[in-house]
């Protein structure tokens, strides 16, 4: 990695932001200091003003970086106006995606919780899926290699450092992984708006299997072939006049309930 000041911050390299190969850029404070402690991302360059090193000098001690030395402005010119970074800008490999069966090993906090996307596009709405999702323990995000934001720059700001903590698996074909799950003994379900039965209901009827809880697109929802391969269609219950949710909340509601009812089926169970 380019060290100190002497470097040239304004050197451009195949950035590849819309590949899974090549290097990456990620920034914001949190998303860059959180790449700086993954011991598992190699480092190509790390961009920091005098105010974003203040703020994690402990990291770039830890990791034993000296990073170059930047104004406001040439993150500005190297990313352009509208990304809001900071003062913080990485240059990185993708992490390695795990297997599928990797993510479905039980922890401490009991059977594994996945959440499996189909081609939700926005990269805000993954990054905030991804924040609730390392808040929440999950033990991985499944979506598609096509149509899904690349793991990287918006997604990767909003997320806050839930990209270094939440495995991501990019799958080619969503149907085939949502039918490899249901190999590996996971309880899959589809969440939809307009399911007759609601998701505490579901997950009282659980046996305690892994689970995977599915979301569609905001406008277009779940494609019909990945509804049907899932064991379960479930809704939020709303009890509001407005039933409609973003994906980012409506995920984050549906880790919550899923945490709350593991909890509490595991003990009567006992």
């Amino acid at each position: 990695m380019s060290r100190g000041k002497g470097g040239d911050p304004h050197r451009r390299r195949p950035q590849r932001e819309h590949s899974s190969e090549g290097p990456t850029l990620i920034y914001g404070v949190h998303a860059v200091e959180a790449v700086i402690r993954n011991p598992k991302r190699s480092l190509h360059r790390v961009l920091l003003t005098d105010n974003a090193l203040h703020r994690m000098r402990e990291a770039v001690a830890m990791r034993g970086i000296e990073p170059l030395s930047v104004s406001p402005r040439d993150l500005d010119r190297e990313l352009g106006g509208d990304a809001v970074h900071q003062g913080a800008l990485v240059e990185t490999e993708p992490l390695e995606d795990p297997d599928l069966g990797d993510l479905v090993v039980a922890t401490e906090r009991g059977p594994a919780l996945l959440i499996v996307l189909d081609q939700v596009t926005d990269p805000h709405n993954v990054g905030a899926i991804l924040r609730s999702a390392a808040a929440f323990g999950v033990a991985g995000l499944v979506m598609t290699s096509r149509h899904s934001p690349p793991l990287a720059g918006a997604l990767a700001k909003v997320a806050s450092g839930g990209l270094e903590l939440v495995p991501v698996v990019c799958v080619t074909n969503l149907a085939r992984a949502l039918a490899e799950l249901g190999e590996l003994g996971v309880q899959r379900i589809a969440l939809d708006g307009d399911a007759s039965e609601a998701l505490e209901n579901c997950l009282a009827l659980g046996s305690g299997d892994p689970l995977a809880l599915v979301l569609g697109a905001e406008e277009k929802g779940l494609r019909r072939l990945t509804q049907d391969l899932c064991d379960r269609t479930c809704r939020l219950h709303t009890p509001g006049t407005l039933h409609s949710l973003n994906v980012s909340n409506a995920a984050a509601i549906a880790m919550h309930t899923v945490r709350v009812l593991s909890k509490t089926n595991a003990g009567a169970r006992r």
